[in-house]
């Protein structure tokens, strides 16, 4: 066995088979949701937060009866076109629909776990 033939064996056994296995392990977090939901109350944040990997991170404040403590949700949204339509709902009573993802190995990604795909008004009768 030449030298660079083992060159090539422990270059690919150090470095390039763990990138390949962390590449297959993001791919396989964020697309195995683990729960999915809906909450609904109002956006409080959405802010494009991050020093290096800017993401959209957002708050939504949960009420459930007037005068109790209100409790907070923490999002991430990665969906231009939702990030546009929580811009315009915002101030409204809305349902965040969401899909959340354990495990992802960057913040790169999103803060949170909880990843907002879709979001619609909530007419008050």
């Amino acid at each position: 066995m030449s030298a660079f033939a083992k060159f090539l064996k422990w270059f690919f056994l150090i470095i390039l088979l763990p990138v390949v296995l962390l590449g297959l392990y993001t791919w396989g977090s964020l697309s195995w949701v683990y729960s999915d939901g809906e909450r609904i109350g109002y956006v409080q944040k959405l802010a494009h937060k991050g020093w290096v990997c800017k993401t959209w991170e957002g708050e939504l404040v949960l009420v459930t009866v007037p005068g109790t403590q209100a409790e907070k949700f923490y999002f991430t949204v990665r969906d231009p076109a939702v990030i546009t339509k929580v811009n315009q709902l915002s101030g409204e009573r809305v349902r965040l629909l969401y899909k959340e993802h354990k495990g992802v190995p960057s913040s790169c990604f999103g803060e949170t776990s909880h990843y907002v795909y879709d979001i619609d008004e909530v007419k008050e009768d």
